[in-house]
């Protein structure tokens, strides 16, 4: 396929790509952006686009792909090290300059069940909370990965037990 052709097909995508944005962002301007920087990331990449493939498939994937990167790209720059006892993370985002008494009052009620859980549950789903990944709190904690996720499902489900007002 040509260059010519490659960007003809692509740009004959628009409206999908267009609409498959608003889909992931819920935000014209950076539905936007996202578009963009699809674009640009498929014309540079021409090379790497099998002929006779789906160059939708494709496209929607480098976008979707484009999404979680610069999500997680806007966590880490959200997050901030501190050490204690041991290195945790701390999300900006979660603080906040105003507090609504009604939601002070959930996060309390909601605290006040996670630290009733078990060690056992209450570690890795504080952990997993936090940001960390099934591997990391596997390691950390020195249990198998299996049972990591296993007690981080059973701590949500206890918490949605107790917590049946929130839903």
């Amino acid at each position: 396929m040509t260059t010519m052709e490659f960007n003809t097909r692509l740009l004959n995508l628009k409206d999908n790509m267009e609409s498959f944005a608003m889909r992931l962002t819920y935000n014209k301007d950076e539905a936007k952006d996202l578009l963009q920087d699809t674009y640009l990331k498929a014309f540079s990449s021409k090379d790497k686009f099998i002929e006779l493939t789906n160059l939708k498939a494709w496209t929607y994937t480098i976008m979707k792909n484009t999404f979680i990167n610069n999500y997680r790209k806007s966590i880490r720059e959200n997050t901030i090290f501190y050490n204690k006892e041991n290195l945790s993370l701390v999300n900006n985002l979660t603080e906040s300059k105003v507090v609504m008494p009604d939601s002070a009052v959930a996060f309390k009620e909601i605290n006040h069940d996670i630290d009733a859980l078990d060690n056992d549950f209450k570690i890795p789903f504080r952990m997993h909370a936090e940001g960390y990944k099934y591997k990391e709190i596997a390691e950390n904690l020195n249990l198998k990965i299996g049972t990591v996720k296993s007690r981080i499902f059973l701590a949500r489900k206890k918490l949605m037990e107790t917590l049946h007002d929130y839903q």
